[in-house]
């Protein structure tokens, strides 16, 4: 597998040990927690993951497949360009701009249940890291992905992972904010 999908697949597992380690032990009430009305709790921040990311997954699929047909392969080293590298920076946390949510990635808001959003956090990624498998061999940098949020927005396969993966970052550190805030209940 190139060192880029890999280095995916590693990041992907990460954010699943962080997700589960994190959701561990905490209480309904702290799931649903806001630190204000207009605020996401713990939960939200999770769902808004699993809604957006299962969203993304069939543009991979069209992708990875329209990348296939037109043989677009290549071993890299895959370079992306400066709208690319400026769309993975702006999702690092802590959140240097503030990102408007693109309808396409509504999660309902209210309460949500650890013991389902949880196993679906975990599949989703695992949906995730099944794409990144069947992009191995494509030209990472050739292959465009549209995303579901805007049809104007294109970017290589391989810069797409790596936002969605700084977008997954983001929202972990977002429930963490969440967790840190004065007033988080205490369990129990």
């Amino acid at each position: 597998m190139h060192p880029d999908l890999s280095s995916f697949i590693q990041q992907l597992e990460a954010v699943k040990a962080d997700g589960t380690a994190f959701v561990a032990g905490l209480s309904h009430v702290q799931f649903n927690w806001r630190p204000a009305p207009e605020r996401w709790s713990i939960g939200e921040c999770l769902d808004h993951l699993n809604v957006s990311m299962t969203v993304t997954l069939p543009a991979f699929d069209r992708a990875i497949a329209e990348g296939r047909a037109r043989g677009l392969v290549g071993a890299g080293p895959f370079r992306y360009g400066l709208l690319s590298r400026l769309m993975i920076w702006s999702m690092e946390p802590p959140p240097r701009i503030k990102n408007k949510r693109p309808k396409a990635f509504y999660a309902p808001r209210g309460e949500h249940a650890a013991q389902r959003v949880l196993p679906e956090f975990l599949r989703v990624r695992d949906e995730i890291a099944a794409r990144v498998r069947r992009a191995d061999g494509l030209n990472l940098a050739r292959v465009r992905i549209t995303s579901p949020a805007s049809r104007w927005l294109r970017m290589p396969l391989g810069a797409y992972f790596a936002f969605i993966l700084a977008h997954e970052r983001r929202h972990l550190w977002q429930a963490r904010q969440v967790a840190a805030a004065p007033g988080f209940p205490g369990a129990g």
